[in-house]
């Protein structure tokens, strides 16, 4: 049994390998086909009558590590200068106002079709309202430099601030003075982490000598997060900053305490780094979307309770899209196409409590979202021009 599970992982993490070769070509997002795969495994595993454990504990677990591994990964490649502000900008207002516009309209129609709060009602309608990094940033390499940056800051931000508007909704019974300053102290708090552990961990990076060094500062990331979610800190925050820091040494040569850092050693450490954080990160959103593919129930896929629902969902989030980036004076094609949700949607519906949880915003209305969105940006990549033609954005 031990030996079947082996080759079977082997075997599928093989093929989710080919997927991601293959997805700059055929324009299908690999997400797609991961979920698909995992749904075979599924009826397959039912056909021959393979009794496995209940693994919906272990999907919470995969996806908080991969969303810290694809965060990480995506911000070691940004570059941040002076000239990428006017980008910055237009990916935080584009991240942004959609979002909070989604949440707030969707939140008011629940709260008037099924007589909910309207804490309630924003509290599950967050989770639908947030771009997928896990998904985004791996669809996008085979685009033009400028629209990969812009993917890569904004659902990196778009994740950030989902996190941020979530646990602030969900954690706060009543929005007051009070609850507004004990936010921007958080920020505070994590910023002041995240300076200090930016520091600590890059002079581990550059001066550890052993021959395994990358793991231990992959492991202390991630204790890192997870502490700061134990005190209800926005961990991402963190997590965008050490790996901007680590990717732009050579932007912060003119900073005197940087060459006690030796900048030219640790650069060539963070490119090893780099490539080891990509390989990770590609195994973990590889397992976690088998397995999520894998929990699909084929009831839960074709309910028509809530497909009407997630339809009317995904046009929102397009049409939305549409008007902010024409508002930001950014090109349709393929920016407007690239707004999955995927894992971020999943962890935060799955940190919704029981006493706030609507039957309406169920596992049926998620899953069909997080397909429809990566469809629609599936079938807006294969209609998008090759790499060379792609307009710039400024």
């Amino acid at each position: 049994m031990t030996n079947a599970i082996i080759i079977t992982l082997c075997i599928l993490l093989l093929i989710a390998y080919v997927f991601d070769l293959t997805a700059s070509k055929t324009r299908i997002p690999s997400v797609i086909l991961l979920l698909l795969l995992g749904f075979v495994v599924r009826e397959l595993a039912d056909i021959l009558q393979v009794s496995l454990p209940d693994l919906t504990p272990v999907l919470p677990v995969l996806g908080t590590i991969g969303l810290i591994l694809i965060v990480l990964e995506g911000s070691l490649e940004l570059e941040f200068n002076a000239s990428k502000t006017p980008l910055i900008k237009r990916s935080v207002t584009v991240a942004l106002l959609p979002m909070l516009a989604l949440a707030f309209g969707l939140a008011w129609v629940l709260q008037q079709v099924g007589g909910y709060s309207f804490k309630d009602s924003l509290t599950n309608a967050i989770p639908l309202c947030v771009i997928s990094s896990a998904i985004a940033i791996p669809s996008v390499k085979s685009l033009g430099q400028h629209s990969k940056e812009f993917v890569i800051y904004e659902s990196s931000l778009s994740d950030i601030l989902g996190v941020l508007l979530f646990n602030f909704v969900a954690l706060n019974e009543f929005i007051t003075l009070y609850t507004v300053g004990g936010f921007v102290m958080q920020l505070l708090v994590i910023t002041a982490v995240s300076f200090v552990a930016t520091i600590g961990l890059s002079l581990l990076l550059s001066r550890i000598d052993h021959h395994i060094k990358f793991a231990p500062i992959i492991l202390l990331v991630i204790l890192i997060y997870a502490v700061s979610k134990i005190y209800h800190l926005p961990g991402l925050i963190f997590i965008l900053l050490f790996g901007l820091f680590l990717g732009n040494l050579d932007e912060l040569q003119h900073v005197k305490w940087i060459h006690r850092l030796n900048p030219v050693a640790l650069n060539k450490e963070v490119h090893k780094f780099r490539e080891i954080t990509t390989e990770a990160a590609f195994l973990i959103r590889a397992l976690f979307f088998l397995l999520f593919g894998y929990l699909i129930e084929t009831a839960e896929l074709l309910n028509t309770e809530t497909l009407v629902w997630a339809a009317g969902i995904v046009a929102a989030i397009f049409l939305l899209r549409a008007i902010q980036l024409r508002l930001s004076g950014l090109p349709l094609k393929p920016l407007l196409f690239i707004a999955p949700r995927g894992l971020i949607t999943i962890l935060l519906f799955l940190s919704i409590t029981p006493d706030s949880s609507i039957p309406l915003v169920n596992r049926s209305l998620i899953i069909q979202v997080i397909i429809l969105s990566a469809l629609v940006m599936m079938f807006g990549l294969m209609t998008t021009q090759t790499k060379e033609r792609q307009p710039p954005v400024r």
